[in-house]
């Protein structure tokens, strides 16, 4: 899975309708430039594919300021709110993907009814447990990596990644029953983009795609 396809219709989905500029500013306000292939270029790329597969409707809205094309807004499809929280779903369960999924994941896991995330997230750690269990098919951990030269420090690092990764599991899932956070159905949720016109600390710069 790619990570840029989560976060471009998370964006366009806390907007209800956006243009191409604010989801950019949103992702760069999350730092999501930093922690996945949120550049520029990825960005602008998504959303035109994803308007041509159906996930978008893209409106003309207005002419460009610069005297381009007419500016574009993207709105979710039926069709895309499907794939969004598929692909949410999947962030949230799946423990071998790139930390940039998890990350996305976890930037909308409120969109989710509370109890469905938790069951998520227990879901994930069966899965870490699984994989844990695959490598000390072949390694004793209690033997120390020592067991198979240099080699053993990569089965050595898998289950500490696995241990590490299913106690922050734990520890959200803690947080969540504990009445942690926002989730859908419960009230006004947490704001997470910047109001009309707010500087964005993080912006990068202008980009060719940005009046459009």
């Amino acid at each position: 899975m790619s990570a840029i396809r989560l976060l471009v219709l998370g964006a366009v989905r806390q907007h209800g309708r956006a243009h191409g500029y604010q989801v950019r500013n949103d992702l760069e306000f999350w730092g999501a430039h930093e922690w996945s292939n949120a550049k520029p270029g990825s960005i602008y790329h998504a959303l035109k594919q994803m308007a041509k597969h159906g996930l978008l409707v893209a409106h003309e809205v207005a002419p460009s300021t610069v005297g381009g094309p007419p500016r574009v807004e993207y709105e979710m499809t039926g069709k895309g709110t499907e794939e969004y929280f598929t692909l949410l779903r999947e962030a949230l369960t799946a423990y071998d993907q790139k930390m940039d999924m998890l990350s996305a994941g976890i930037g909308f896991i409120v969109d989710l009814p509370r109890e469905e995330a938790v069951a998520l997230l227990r879901q994930r750690i069966t899965g870490l447990e699984q994989w844990r269990a695959s490598v000390t098919e072949y390694y004793a951990p209690e033997q120390g990596p020592e067991q198979l030269g240099h080699i053993g420090e990569i089965m050595n690092m898998w289950l500490h990644s696995a241990d590490s990764e299913a106690a922050w599991t734990h520890s959200l899932i803690e947080r969540i029953e504990g009445g942690a956070y926002t989730f859908t159905g419960e009230g006004e949720p947490f704001v997470g983009v910047l109001a009309q016109d707010q500087p964005n600390p993080f912006a990068t710069g202008p980009h060719p795609d940005d009046l459009r």
